[in-house]
């Protein structure tokens, strides 16, 4: 395969910097646009330890921008410094607490920031847009959810998620230049925030505390990270994959009780209480996955049981978690 130039925006995220240690180790010229933001929600210390830790995964080879995608002439300066064939746009409000809390935020990033980089992209002719969007466009849906589902979505996270994908099959539209639109769900693994709902039962078994199971019977799709990576890129690099939309999960449905009962097995301690479901989150299942296999053999190999296996292992090694 050609290499290419390829731009990920949010690179320094959960999934963005595996995205880029992939890209590199196929030989890619990639660079990072990323603003390293706490959302407001993550702790200073937190967020410096993870962003270092990231850090180190990555090559020196790559260029990186702490430029903010809210910044329409500074995304300018990246595009024409870099001339990017392949924008991967991860860039966004992470999920829907974030952007609860702050609407407006989310909507200058989630919106005006997607704007600003695919007005970049059509300056600098851009080949392919690749728009990682999320499961919580379909609303509440059960399990083999495919891409052609009719999309209800519920918050103003998977609203402004689904806007996206319009903008961005729009924009292709009008310009001439290829998309591709990802929908990933409850990707987990180490060097995630504490702020989700793997990450928080994983440190509350740790510290042998309360794991707080909202709903016990709210199931989702978890995906280990180094599976939604390998996903995001080999579907950004399919030629078959152009103007598609995928689903890339481990397409396996598990409850939130389940998950905290494995945690605390893994874990040998910690104790679990089961309150009501949280009305602000659609009941979920497993999207089907079966376009992705076909296109690009996709093929995620890490089931939950090893996946929170690993996850622990890295938190109760880690030396800021211990």
């Amino acid at each position: 395969m050609a290499r290419k130039n390829i731009l990920d925006t949010g690179g320094f995220g959960l999934i963005g910097h595996n995205v880029v240690q992939k890209l590199k180790s196929q030989s890619h010229n990639v660079s990072i646009v990323d603003n390293l933001t706490n959302y407001g929600i993550i702790p200073d210390k937190e967020l410096a330890y993870l962003i270092s830790e990231r850090r180190e995964k990555i090559p020196l080879s790559v260029n990186c921008y702490t430029n903010n995608i809210t910044n329409a002439q500074g995304m300018d300066a990246v595009f024409a410094a870099e001339l990017p064939d392949v924008v991967i746009h991860m860039a966004s409000f992470p999920r829907q607490k974030v952007v609860n809390a702050d609407p407006r935020a989310g909507a200058r990033v989630m919106i005006e920031g997607l704007i600003n980089t695919l007005e970049s992209a059509v300056l600098y002719r851009t080949q392919r847009f690749v728009y990682i969007s999320s499961s919580m466009v379909y609303g509440p849906f059960q399990d083999d959810t495919r891409e052609d589902a009719v999309c209800n979505p519920q918050g103003q996270y998977g609203i402004m998620k689904l806007s996206g994908e319009a903008l961005v099959k729009d924009y292709a539209r009008r310009h001439g230049f290829e998309y591709t639109i990802i929908r990933p769900s409850a990707v987990y693994g180490p060097l995630d925030v504490v702020d989700r709902v793997i990450s928080k039962f994983m440190t509350q078994a740790l510290k042998g505390s309360i794991l707080k199971v909202n709903g016990a019977k709210e199931t989702l799709d978890f995906t280990y990270v180094d599976d939604a990576a390998q996903g995001i890129v080999d579907a950004s690099l399919s030629a078959i994959a152009a103007n598609q939309t995928y689903n890339i999960t481990k397409s396996h449905s598990v409850s939130l009780l389940q998950a905290a009962e494995m945690i605390v097995g893994i874990a040998g301690r910690g104790t679990i209480e089961v309150g009501d479901r949280d009305p602000d989150f659609p009941s979920r299942g497993s999207l089907n996955i079966d376009a992705a296999r076909r296109d690009f053999g996709y093929d995620p190999k890490v089931d939950v049981a090893e996946g929170f296996e690993r996850y622990y292992q890295w938190l109760s090694t880690s030396d800021h978690w211990r």
